[in-house]
Order: C-alpha cells, then sequence, then structure tokens
C-alpha cells in the first residue's frame, strides 16, 4: 500500500521558534521538495501575511506535481486568502477536543459542527480540494470526532486528518484511534508533534492502524518539540514496513535536510537518526572491524541508500581495522607494527582530552613513518585593518611555491577578510571551507584559542587544526595546513 506524504515544513516547521524564511528560501524548498517526490505541500497560512500571500502565489505558479495547500481555519477570510494565492487545495484546521471548543472557542459543539460544515461548504463552491484536520484530535471524543468527519464527508470533503497537537499518543493508542476511524471511507492522514519523542512512532502505528497519508516536516522541525520527521518516518517505511511503500526519492534524503538546516538556522543534532553526522559514522574498533567485513554486522541500512557515506572516527576507541581503513583513505600503507605505534599515539593524544583530526593523524603517521611533507604554502606576515566604522581588510603575504605573494582580502569580520584574502589566490578556487569550529581552550581573554576547520576539494575532505592566543592567526594557521594537505593529497 502506498502512504501519501504532505510535508509542513514551509507551514507547521516555520513556526519553529526564530526561524523565518523568506520566499526565495521557501520556494527553493519547494521545489526540491517536488523534486524528492512529496505528494502535497503546505505551503503556509495565507492568512498569516503580505509576505506569505506572495510566497504561497510563487509556489502555486509553478506547476509543480505536488498538490499544494495553504492552511485555513473555518472561517471565510482565510478560505478568500487561500483562494487569491491559487492553491488546489486547503488544510482546514477544526478544533474538535472539549478543551479547546469551550476554552478556546467558547462554543457549543453544535455550533462548530456548523461552523465545519459551512467552511466545507465554502470551498467546494470555490473549487478547492479540502483536507479537514481535527486539532487536538487525540484528546478529542471519538463520537464526536466521528460525527464531525461524517459530516464533512457529506459536504464533500475530500481526506480527513487526525492531528495529535499536544503528542500524547502513544503506539498502542495510536493504533487503536486509526483502528476505530478506519470505516470511514476516504483517505485518513495523520498529524503527529514529538512533545514526547514518540511522533515517528505513532505514526508507524496510525499507517498500521488505517492511516494512508502521513504528515511531516524535514529533520522533525516544528513548534515546541517539533513535528513527525520526514526521513525517520520515510525510510523505516521502507525498510522496517514491508506492506507499506511512499514514492520518495530516498537517495536525496540527505539532500533535502541539509538544505533545510542551512536556509532555517536550525542545528541537526549530530545523533539524529537518519541525517545526522554520527549516523554512519564508527569508531569502536569491534564495530569498525565489523563493518569491514559486513557493513550489515552494524548498520541497518547502507548510507548509501540515503545519499550519505560512512565514516571511520578517529579517536581512543578507534580500532586497528578501521585505523587502517583511514590510512589507506589517506594514501598511507603501513605494516602491524607501525600500525601498532600509531594506533597507540592517537589513543594517548585522546586520553588527554584533545579531538584527534586528521591533520593530527596525519603527523602521527608521518612520525612513525619517518615521513617529512614540504608544505607548498608557508604563512610569512598577515596584517589586519578592523574596526567600528572600517571594512575588515586583510593582507598577506605567502610564500607559495618558494614565491612570495602578496594578497588582500575584505570580510565581514578580521577572520574571514583574513581567510578571503588567501582563497582569492587561483590555486584555491575549487576548496571550499565546509566547517569552522572555535573552542577557548583557557579562560580569560588571553585564552588560547583552538581552531578546527574543514575543508573539501571535489570528494576530498580533510580536517584541520589551529592553535594560537590570537584568533585570526589561530585561523588562518588552520586554515593554510588543510590547504596543504589537500594539495598533496
Amino acid at each position: 500500500m502506498n502512504i501519501n506524504i504532505l510535508d509542513t515544513t514551509l507551514r507547521d516547521g516555520e513556526q519553529t521558534p526564530g526561524v523565518s524564511l523568506t520566499s526565495q528560501e521557501k520556494f527553493r524548498i519547494a521545489t526540491k521538495l517536488d523534486e524528492i517526490g512529496v505528494n502535497f505541500i503546505e505551503a503556509g497560512s495565507a492568512i498569516t501575511s503580505e509576505g506569505e500571500r506572495e510566497s504561497i502565489k510563487e509556489i502555486s505558479a509553478q506547476g509543480f506535481n505536488a498538490e499544494i495547500l495553504s492552511f485555513s481555519r473555518p472561517l471565510n477570510v482565510d478560505i478568500d486568502y487561500c483562494l487569491d494565492c491559487d492553491v488546489d487545495a486547503v488544510n482546514l484546521v477544526v478544533p474538535t477536543s472539549d478543551l479547546h471548543i469551550s476554552d478556546k472557542l467558547k462554543i457549543s459543539k453544535d455550533e462548530l459542527l456548523d461552523l465545519s460544515n459551512n467552511a466545507v461548504d465554502y470551498c467546494k463552491d470555490h473549487g478547492l480540494i479540502v483536507e479537514l484536520s481535527a486539532e487536538d484530535a487525540s484528546r478529542s471524543d471519538v463520537d464526536f470526532l466521528k460525527n464531525i468527519y461524517v459530516n464533512a464527508i457529506d459536504h464533500g470533503v475530500d481526506r480527513i486528518c487526525v492531528c495529535d497537537t499536544v503528542g500524547i499518543l502513544t503506539p498502542d493508542t495510536s493504533y487503536d484511534l486509526f483502528s476505530k476511524l478506519n470505516d470511514i471511507k476516504v483517505p485518513i492522514s495523520c498529524h503527529c508533534h514529538n512533545d514526547f519523542g514518540l511522533a515517528v512512532a505513532n505514526t508507524l502505528s496510525a499507517i498500521k492502524g488505517g492511516a494512508s497519508e502521513i504528515h511531516t516536516t524535514i529533520n522533525g522541525i516544528g513548534e515546541r518539540a517539533g513535528n513527525t520527521s520526514f526521513e525517520e518516518c520515510v525510510v523505516s517505511i521502507d525498510r522496517l514496513l514491508p506492506d507499506f511503500s511512499t514514492g520518495i526519492k530516498i537517495n536525496q534524503i540527505y539532500d533535502v535536510s541539509k538544505l533545510v538546516a542551512r536556509l532555517t538556522g536550525v542545528y541537526i543534532q549530530p545523533n539524529k537518526a537518519i541525517v545526522g553526522e554520527n549516523a554512519f559514522a564508527h569508531e569502536s574498533g569491534i564495530h569498525s572491524d565489523g563493518i569491514i567485513k559486513n557493513s550489515a554486522t552494524y548498520e541497518p541500512m547502507t548510507p548509501e541508500l540515503v545519499g550519505r557515506t560512512r565514516k571511520f572516527i578517529i579517536g581512543k576507541h578507534m580500532g586497528t581495522h578501521g585505523l587502517n581503513s583511514r590510512l589507506k583513505e589517506i594514501g598511507l600503507e603501513v605494516n602491524e607494527s607501525q600500525l601498532k605505534q600509531i594506533c597507540d599515539d592517537i589513543k594517548d593524544l585522546a586520553d588527554m582530552g584533545k579531538t584527534v583530526t586528521d591533520v593530527d593523524l596525519q603527523v602521527i603517521a608521518d612520525n612513525v613513518l619517518e615521513i617529512n611533507h614540504e608544505d607548498r604554502i608557508k604563512l610569512d606576515e598577515i596584517t589586519i585593518v578592523s574596526g567600528n566604522k572600517v571594512m575588515p581588510t586583510a593582507s598577506v603575504k605567502l610564500i607559495v611555491d618558494g614565491e612570495e605573494i602578496l594578497n588582500a582580502g575584505v570580510g565581514i569580520g578580521p577572520v574571514d577578510a583574513a581567510i578571503n584574502a588567501i582563497k582569492s589566490l587561483g590555486m584555491f578556487k575549487d576548496i571550499e571551507l565546509i566547517e569552522y569550529h572555535v573552542d577557548s581552550i583557557t579562560g580569560g581573554t588571553d585564552a588560547f584559542i583552538d581552531v578546527i576547520i574543514k575543508l573539501q576539494k571535489e570528494d576530498n575532505v580533510v580536517s584541520a587544526r589551529g592553535t594560537e592566543a590570537d584568533i585570526i592567526n589561530a585561523s588562518v594557521k588552520a586554515y593554510i595546513a588543510g590547504v596543504n594537505r589537500l594539495l598533496r593529497d
């Protein structure tokens, strides 16, 4: 059975505190959602603002394969704004719990029923597809909930949705609730929130109970603890529910996850399932050994399934098998005794609380193998001009392959200006700075600064470190070290 996906990243996801997407950003996300096969895209809430309406109109005008919806209350003014945006459908949200009806709306159940029916009539009279979402359905009287749905169907509603608005369902109660609604004659969808961390589990149980559509957000973003995670749900359906499927292009999931994280500014926790940086990373020696022999030993799916690659992490838990694999990746062949010595040196470094980077590994390996690399690029001099009324400007003198080169650059801050001064040289054009992290090693304004960066050139990614009392010098030192490493490789 195919499960349809309604993605509400652009509406419910944007209700994440601190998130406000521009029209262009919404368009980029909507385009990607359509490309990967999402069936329904809730593009926003038309009543919100003029800018929101312009954004929804732009998405509606693209002729996407996905059905485009706007959120709407059961009010003609909301529905009129949806019509102005030329959407295909509305997500008509009607509160159905006693708490919402009496305390929020302050009306009777009969008045609520009339409000719902009249809103459905108004939508259908104007040619809209209607999905009726019962807000707080999980705390509603089931008989009244069913009555709302049956009446809406009689008035022409196309789909209905059960909303677990405050995330109080469990997998068992979710299954029971959807099973009780299974005789309803239109498609039933499930909209879960993650207040108790059960949104994905409850959504999967809803599917087993009879839901044929699910509401999700990319990376599970949303108000409070967020919504059902798109990537976790889609991959779980694919791998764990053999009787169900989606039309989603799973190998593009990581791309859309990173896009949404970047545009919303909502950080993805490293251990997040499917898309977290540690999801396919291995440090433990036992695990690394098993993965090398057969990846199924410690991975329930291949990273390639979701557009990822596997990583072996350098650290004190690393075994010789994983270490040897990492050394081969950086072009080093070692014998058994050399491998053991490198492994021991890494553990000693990690025991001191130091993060072991690729550069550390290279230095340790070079020492053991007695290899000395001649760096192609060396920093001779750097000068920074910065202030509250001066655009940060940097000039650098580099020694590149023995030749002295002077260059300058500007940036939004002195570190940015210094890196830009170096990057503007032609030999750096294919190198991308993909991660920049700063730690203060000691306390006070004179603290030593530890800068760790990651650089990428094509498929080759390296990390590098610089430690100085001056954050600019530490950053430049780390950047040049990383570039030298990439140029060597």
